[in-house]
């Protein structure tokens, strides 16, 4: 079976409740096939609601990030019980900002991963490795020791149905800079045959794996047609209304 394509659009710390509104009428308004394409919206945690209140039924909601603690005295922690009850039905996890800037380290992040999975969340979980390793040669090495944390979990095969990896190389994020279809295929092939040698060729060939790092309307449509890039983790691109392009590349309508 075909892999559904995914489109995140991570909206980052940016925005207001107004902005939000007025770009979720222009997602809204937007035209493709959603039974080609399942589309995620990730703003800023406070505007969560008032998005999912107001977004059609083909974009969900995902918080950019989640507590790996349960509910109980965590001052200013979002647990994914809460999560769960606010009706939001994914997050994101492992983003290269909360590891380099806020000090998640992959265990931190598998351990998100575990509570999301065992509240019974959808995660987008991020993975990429930052230039001096890109230049080392050290692609392959990074992302296989970051999934090594997801694998340590021994995860059940229905729990990989709730996964979707984005590989997000950290020199392409808001840089400008994109990885070359090429790169960004090697990359993604490398992950799935590591997938494949430790959860299994079954559960790599359904998992979705999405490309991040600069993407925008311009290059979605060469990146799309790679076969293991499976939809797109979108930054600044999303927040324009321009990011209807990208869905639709994605669903094969570009």
């Amino acid at each position: 079976m075909p892999r559904h394509p995914i489109v995140g659009g991570n909206w980052k710390c940016n925005g207001s409740v107004k902005s939000g509104k007025e770009l979720m009428d222009a997602l809204n308004a937007g035209k493709w096939d959603e039974s080609k394409v399942e589309v995620v919206i990730c703003p800023v945690a406070l505007q969560a609601a008032a998005m999912a209140a107001i977004a059609k039924p083909g974009i969900k909601v995902a918080l950019q990030n989640c507590s790996m603690t349960g509910m109980g005295a965590f001052t200013g922690e979002h647990s994914c019980e809460h999560i769960k009850d606010a009706g939001i039905e994914w997050v994101v996890i492992g983003h290269s900002e909360r590891r380099s800037l806020f000090g998640e380290t992959d265990e931190v992040c598998a351990k998100k991963l575990a509570r999301a999975l065992d509240c019974g969340l959808k995660v987008i979980y991020c993975i990429g490795e930052k230039l001096p390793e890109r230049e080392a040669g050290k692609t392959n090495d990074v992302c296989a020791e970051q999934m090594a944390a997801v694998h340590a979990l021994s995860l059940k095969p229905e729990q990989w149905e709730s996964i979707v990896i984005a590989y997000e190389p950290v020199w392409a994020i808001g840089t400008g800079k994109v990885a070359t279809p090429a790169q960004a295929q090697d990359a993604h092939d490398f992950i799935r045959k590591n997938t494949a040698d430790k959860a299994g060729p079954k559960i790599a060939d359904g998992l979705r794996i999405q490309y991040g790092g600069s993407v925008t309307p311009d290059n979605c449509v060469e990146l799309i047609a790679c076969p293991d890039i499976d939809g797109f983790l979108v930054g600044g691109a999303s927040l324009k209304p321009t990011f209807v392009k990208i869905i639709q590349a994605a669903s094969g309508e570009a």
